[in-house]
């Protein structure tokens, strides 16, 4: 099944389409050709930043290459800059990648949330209170059936 790619303008109900094309505002940092970086309006710290593609796409294997790339690049060049304004030295750079984990916008963003160790967020292994017990032989089985699916 091919994924829809909708333009900025095929989407009025999204709100960062919104923001893409200008209808909303927004603090902007910066943009390239095919992403926008803004500060969310709802930090979870100082200097939380989305960073999202200016075209819609709900999930980040929906999206081309170009706009992955553009993406990844704005993404490369603001978690630094974002960490100094912050005046910190670690950042959570999270993506979630549909509703089920947790995306509350089907619209692809990055978070980078600038972190300290004290403020009570804790690592990613934290968010799951219920985690598999895997053996090796379960794993294996899980390495060959992705890379099945690189395959197909």
């Amino acid at each position: 099944m091919e994924a829809r790619i909708l333009d900025i303008n095929d989407n009025n109900e999204c709100i960062f389409c919104k923001i893409a094309n200008g209808s909303i505002s927004a603090s902007v940092i910066d943009q390239n050709n095919r992403a926008i970086a803004f500060l969310d309006a709802f930090p979870l710290s100082a200097g939380h930043t989305l960073i999202i593609p200016k075209s819609h796409y709900s999930k980040v294997q929906d999206m081309n290459k170009d706009d992955s790339s553009d993406v990844f690049n704005l993404l490369w060049k603001l978690s630094g800059a974002v960490e100094k304004a912050a005046g910190v030295n670690a950042s959570t750079i999270a993506i979630h990648n549909g509703k089920a984990a947790g995306q509350e916008v089907p619209h692809v963003h990055i978070h980078v949330i600038p972190r300290t160790a004290g403020d009570g967020a804790g690592p990613v292994h934290s968010m799951f209170k219920k985690r598999p017990n895997t053996s090796s032989e379960e794993l294996n089985l899980m390495l060959e059936k992705i890379k099945k699916e690189l395959l197909l």
